[in-house]
C-alpha cells in the first residue's frame, strides 16, 4: 500500500541510484558541452536551463522514467544548446532571435526615460548599478547600459574618451523617445 510519507526502501533505493547516475551524467554532459553552456544566461540559456532541472528532477522521481531515457533527455537539450549557441555565433538572424541586444539607459548623465520603460528598469536599478561599480555620483558616468544577461555596465567619464565599448547598444530613437517622454 503507498504512502503519502513513505513508499518503501526500493523507492528511496532507486531515487538516489538515479540521483546519483543523473547527476553525474550531467556533469559529464556540461563538461563535455563546454563553457558557453555554464555561462551567463540570456533568455534562451534560462530556458534550457530550468528545462534540464526539469528532465533530471523527472528521471529522479518518476518510476515510468529509465535513466537512459533521461540522459538522452538532457543529450538533447544540451545538443540543442549547443547547436543554437553555434549558429547565433555564425548567423546574425538566428543570434537576433536568440539573444537580446544591449541597451543604453543612461547616457553622458543623463538618464533615458523611454529606453527605462522599454526595458522596464527603474532610475533606482541604475543609480544602484552605479553605486556598485563605485560611483558617488551621476555625473561621473558617461553610460550604463543594460546588457543582454540583465547585468548592468557602468561606463565612467574618465574611460568614455573613446567609447568604442558602446558599438551595437541599442541607442534611443529621438522620436520614439520624445513621444514617451511626452506620454509621460
Amino acid at each position: 500500500m503507498n504512502s503519502i510519507l513513505f513508499d518503501g526502501w526500493d523507492t528511496l533505493a532507486r531515487t538516489v541510484t538515479l540521483g546519483v547516475l543523473g547527476y553525474a551524467s550531467l556533469v559529464v554532459i556540461l563538461r563535455v558541452a563546454g563553457k558557453r553552456t555554464l555561462a551567463k544566461m540570456n533568455a534562451f540559456d534560462l530556458v534550457v536551463t530550468i528545462a534540464l532541472g526539469s528532465t533530471l528532477a523527472t528521471l529522479l522521481l518518476s518510476k515510468d522514467t529509465p535513466l537512459a531515457q533521461g540522459v538522452v533527455g538532457l543529450l538533447v537539450l544540451i545538443g540543442l544548446q549547443f547547436v543554437i549557441s553555434w549558429a547565433s555565433v555564425r548567423v546574425r538572424w538566428v543570434r537576433r532571435i536568440v539573444s537580446s541586444e544591449p541597451t543604453l539607459l543612461l547616457y553622458r548623465g543623463g538618464y533615458l526615460p523611454g529606453m527605462l520603460r522599454r526595458s522596464r528598469v527603474t532610475t533606482e536599478e541604475v543609480r544602484a548599478a552605479v553605486r556598485s561599480a563605485g560611483h558617488a555620483a551621476i555625473e561621473q558616468v558617461h553610460a550604463v547600459v543594460l546588457e543582454t544577461d540583465g547585468s548592468f555596465s557602468v561606463i565612467a567619464q574618465d574611460d568614455a574618451i573613446e567609447a568604442s565599448s558602446l558599438a551595437g547598444v541599442r541607442m534611443p530613437d529621438a522620436e520614439a523617445d520624445a513621444d514617451d517622454d511626452a506620454r509621460g
